[in-house]
């Protein structure tokens, strides 16, 4: 009988922090959860609440460092055609440089799961109650750090910027 170690298995970034990945499964089961109920509108607002507020968050402090002069912040949902919107951040000064800060914005969500399962498994994996909460709260944060189609096109406004960043990136490698 053979055996494996986490190195066959997996990168080495995740055996090297294998107990904060761990501690997320239970996060990430629960937004595949979450993203299958999504079809019972009154559940799927209720679910998405604490990720929409994190996710408009980033569009506002992004759009506040990067003077694209927010104007409005709401993560009241509203019903649009056959969907919803969950929240939005409208701003009057979105140009080529800020764009894509303010459009991009959400995937810096992503590191508050990341954040919060090293702190919990700072002294080694250890579940109790209250971490059956702490995953609620993560799951809707896995599913609302990705930029809807929206975002995408604000940050296609910086395609200037993308293709500096491309072009010096390719002079640095040659």
């Amino acid at each position: 009988m053979s055996t494996f170690s986490c190195s066959d298995l997996f990168p080495a970034m995740v055996c090297a922090h294998r107990d904060p990945f761990l501690y997320l499964l239970p996060a990430a089961a629960l937004a595949l959860l979450f993203r299958a109920l999504v079809r019972r509108a009154s559940v799927f607002l209720v679910l998405y609440l604490a990720g929409t507020v994190l996710h408009e968050l980033a569009h506002l402090l992004a759009a506040a460092f990067t003077n694209a002069k927010p104007v409005s912040f709401s993560i009241l949902p509203q019903r649009r055609g056959n969907g919803w919107i969950l929240g939005s951040v409208r701003c009057a000064n979105i140009r080529w440089y800020n764009g894509i800060f303010v459009g991009l914005a959400p995937i810096a969500v992503a590191l508050v799961p990341f954040l919060v399962a090293a702190w919990r498994t700072r002294y080694g994996l250890a579940w109790e109650w209250r971490d059956a909460w702490i995953a609620a709260l993560l799951a809707p944060q896995f599913m609302s750090c990705w930029p809807s189609a929206a975002d995408l096109k604000i940050a296609a406004r910086s395609w200037p910027l993308v293709t500096a960043a491309v072009a010096a990136g390719m002079m640095l490698v040659a």
